[in-house]
């Protein structure tokens, strides 16, 4: 019950809108602690004041009592402002004090009012005489003088509490926010940022530790990547090798069916190899695209009817860009032979701007690569035999980083139907960008 509640609060707080930033916790927070403590000390403070002024006032009352005893029993009669004998209203419990022979006094609430001061003291004839006063109207206005005083003073506590809370607690989450962002960038594979740096500061703090803490994961899961890059590249290149002196070897057999499958599954590993060399090329993060300005929609129609002369080529609209052809084709036939091999015709190409669609009517992409993107060796499919190795998207999604593009997989349903619904195909969307990165890799600074 406590965890759906919890739930329903935080949703709650989503759907407001409401900032829950490091920021505004601590600053809640010491705001929090700040009224407590505020509201525990004025209470404190005005019962104390309270209390020493009707000791104050029971202190004075007990001295004029003892003036009127001595003034009646000198006089025989009472000469003593508010004084009486035998008072009627005298309270019971300050009555049974004082008929055990003690002078005493008492103090009465009044629902609403001040208090009322009472004292007595028994006299030599077996009378009571009492002694009534109010508090004074000087006490209560200074009572209240100290009310109004602390009720400011918490305002202002709890008011600065809050600006300095916003302050530090502004100061650790633009820290924080420096950290998230650089850790970003190193994601992206942005190898020379370091999150330390990138914080800056002269104080240290654990966010320090933190940004330190993630330099160094990164720093050894990129070597971790570079070493098995490494090895990846250098098995495929010293298989290259054997690979094609196999494929010659083949081609010197004799005609016939068993040589047309040792030369078929000669050109797979030949092709898987050159496949792999050009993963772990991508991975390195070390190429360079060779930009050229071409027509995009001229230029996909002519590859396309090259390639394939069944897939339909629809130019909505055409468009100038910047980029790098030959790793553009490489990225095009992947999607084509990825629609071949996984969808059903008709394929369909459409170019519109700075956007390439390559649309197959087959049973859309599978969950997994949706939800992660293509990922080498896994083709979604059970059946391994002639299916490929999953590079193809992988080598596609690579090529599109290099051209500083955004390469986008969908599977196409009906309009309203649900998740489960069979599909209508499958869709992938490459994003040229409107500026081409440079030589470099990075891209051109814009006025």
């Amino acid at each position: 019950m406590r965890r759906h509640v919890g739930r329903l609060v935080r949703a709650g707080l989503e759907r407001a809108g409401v900032l829950t930033g490091l920021r505004w916790k601590l600053s809640a927070a010491i705001a929090l602690v700040g009224v407590l403590v505020a509201v525990a000390l004025s209470l404190v403070v005005h019962n104390a004041a309270r209390v020493s002024m009707l000791d104050n006032a029971r202190d004075l009352a007990d001295e004029r009592i003892m003036i009127a005893q001595r003034n009646y029993e000198l006089s025989g009669r009472l000469n003593f402002p508010n004084t009486k004998v035998d008072d009627p209203e005298l309270p019971a419990e300050l009555r049974a004090k004082v008929e055990e022979g003690r002078r005493a006094t008492y103090v009465a609430d009044r629902p609403g009012g001040a208090p009322d001061i009472w004292a007595a003291v028994p006299l030599k004839n077996g009378h009571v005489m009492s002694l009534h006063s109010g508090f004074t109207d000087r006490s209560s206005d200074i009572l209240k003088d100290l009310d109004q005083a602390l009720v400011i003073g918490s305002i202002a506590v709890v008011l600065g509490g809050s600006a300095l809370g916003v302050l530090i607690g502004g100061r650790l989450s633009r820290r924080l926010r420096k950290a998230a962002s650089a850790a970003n960038r190193v994601a992206k594979g942005e190898t020379e940022v370091r999150v330390r740096e990138a914080i800056g500061g002269v104080v240290r703090d654990e966010t320090d530790d933190l940004a330190s803490a993630v330099d160094a994961m990164a720093d050894a899961l990129r070597q971790r990547l570079e070493a098995e890059r490494r090895v990846t590249a250098d098995i495929a290149h010293e298989l290259r090798t054997p690979v094609t002196g196999l494929l010659t070897a083949a081609e010197l057999l004799p005609p016939g069916r068993p040589t047309e499958l040792v030369l078929d599954r000669a050109k797979a590993m030949r092709t898987l190899v050159e496949d792999v060399l050009e993963v772990a090329r991508l991975d390195g993060a070390s190429e360079r695209a060779e930009l050229q300005d071409i027509l995009l929609g001229e230029f996909v129609a002519r590859r396309v009817a090259a390639k394939d002369p069944d897939v339909t080529v629809r130019v909505v609209h055409e468009s100038e860009v910047t980029t790098d052809p030959r790793r553009l084709e490489r990225v095009l036939f992947n999607l084509l032979a990825n629609a071949s091999r996984h969808g059903r015709p008709p394929v369909e190409v459409s170019v519109e701007g700075r956007v390439v669609r390559v649309r197959d009517h087959g049973p859309g992409f599978p969950a997994d690569l949706l939800a992660e993107g293509p990922s080498r060796f896994r083709t979604g499919s059970t059946d391994r035999a002639g299916r490929g190795h999953g590079l193809g998207l992988t080598i596609a999604a690579g090529q599109a980083r290099v051209l500083g593009a955004r390469l986008t997989f969908r599977t196409v349903r009906p309009a309203g139907a649900s998740e489960d619904a069979p599909a209508e195909g499958a869709v992938a969307v490459l994003w040229l960008p409107e500026h081409a990165p440079t030589n470099t890799g990075s891209y051109p600074a814009l006025p």
